[in-house]
């Protein structure tokens, strides 16, 4: 990446909504170079999409919580991580998961109504056989929101 790559990436990321003929006036290149730049990127995986960021807070899911999950240690017999994996899918407040090192095996973010409605979000990601035990902290705030643009204008 090269610095005009990452002066777009600035451009999409603060507005994602500039569009390539706007980009390339702000840029001072051609409308064809924007976009030959943008494939490129998004041919080599750094850009993963383009669709709008969705809040849950606005969605009615104020609440955060981090789960750490434990599998059964013979998990392969219940289809190990990748099936614990397919079951978390299958819950809409499971926003993401990840095998992780370390105590537990697998780290899932998810978001509830409340506190009292995070207790039936666990109940539901408890049902899978795999699942030993499962320990939760929940977000009180968010200090800094996902990002990723830092690290493009590090290197």
């Amino acid at each position: 990446m090269d610095d005009l790559d990452r002066s777009l990436l600035g451009l999409f990321v603060t507005d994602p909504r500039i569009g390539v003929l706007e980009a390339s006036r702000r840029l001072g290149v051609a409308r064809g170079t924007v976009q030959a730049r943008l494939d490129k990127l998004s041919g080599a995986g750094v850009i993963t999409g383009w669709g709008p960021e969705l809040s849950p807070e606005a969605l009615g899911f104020p609440v955060t919580a981090f789960l750490t999950l434990e599998i059964r240690q013979d998990s392969a017999e219940h289809g190990g991580h990748d099936a614990v994996a397919r079951h978390l899918a299958t819950i809409p407040e499971v926003l993401e998961a990840h095998t992780i090192t370390g105590a537990g095996d697998l780290w899932a973010r998810v978001v509830a109504r409340s506190n009292s409605d995070l207790q039936r979000v666990i109940d539901l990601v408890l049902k899978d056989p795999a699942i030993v035990r499962s320990s939760t902290v929940i977000a009180l705030a968010t200090q800094i929101p996902y990002r990723v643009l830092p690290l493009a204008h590090s290197g």
